[in-house]
């Protein structure tokens, strides 16, 4: 039964290891924190071999401290971030592909479409750059004019329209505006720690 409380304490302690850590995904880590990472998923099985079980956990602090040293570093000496983590590449630029950047990345035009897919661009003709960025994600810039119309865009054609109305009907009185009630702030709970609007207990 030696191996139950060993697991258990394994959860536990791991848990605590991994949220000190932080909470980036595999996909958003860097390469320093994805080694550290996988080696403290090795480290962690080794009690139930047989290995000391405090030791473990002793490498696995002085593993996450090391993460710690290194990532304040990036944040104070711009050359270690340089050397760890890396820059953004350009792969495309002025709506042109890269070539000698894909090449020394060793990324495909297959690769970059099903990136560009994935964020549901359907033509790299529509971007104006593109940059592979240290974690592997794909970023981007469309051209002007295949951005989607912002609230502002929309808002400056209202007042455009409003405009042209009253030249075109000087005496027609304003319209009044009827009140829209707002609606559910997700990001506002969070603020607020409390729901605006309100659900059944068992979902909650």
């Amino acid at each position: 039964m030696d191996w139950i409380w060993k697991a258990v304490l394994i959860i536990i302690v791991g848990t605590i290891i991994l949220r000190i850590a932080g909470r980036k995904s595999i996909s958003q880590m860097t390469l320093s924190q994805t080694v550290i990472m996988v080696g403290i998923g090795s480290l962690l099985i080794q009690p139930v071999a047989g290995k000391n079980i405090w030791v473990t956990f002793g490498v696995g602090g002085v593993l996450v401290l090391t993460l710690m040293v290194m990532e304040f570093s990036q944040v104070k000496f711009d050359f270690v971030e340089r050397f760890l983590t890396g820059r953004s590449v350009p792969i495309i630029e002025n709506g042109q592909l890269n070539e000698k950047n894909l090449k020394k990345l060793r990324f495909t035009v297959d690769q970059l479409e099903m990136k560009l897919r994935q964020m549901n661009i359907t033509s790299i003709e529509d971007l104006k750059s593109a940059t592979l960025e240290p974690n592997g994600q794909v970023g981007y810039e469309l051209k002007e004019e295949k951005r989607p119309a912002t609230k502002k865009d929309m808002d400056d054609l209202n007042q455009q329209l409003q405009s042209l109305r009253k030249m075109l009907n000087p005496n027609q009185a304003d319209q009044a505006s009827i009140p829209v009630p707002p609606g559910e702030d997700l990001f506002k709970e969070v603020e607020t720690k409390n729901h605006q609007q309100m659900h059944p207990d068992r979902l909650n």
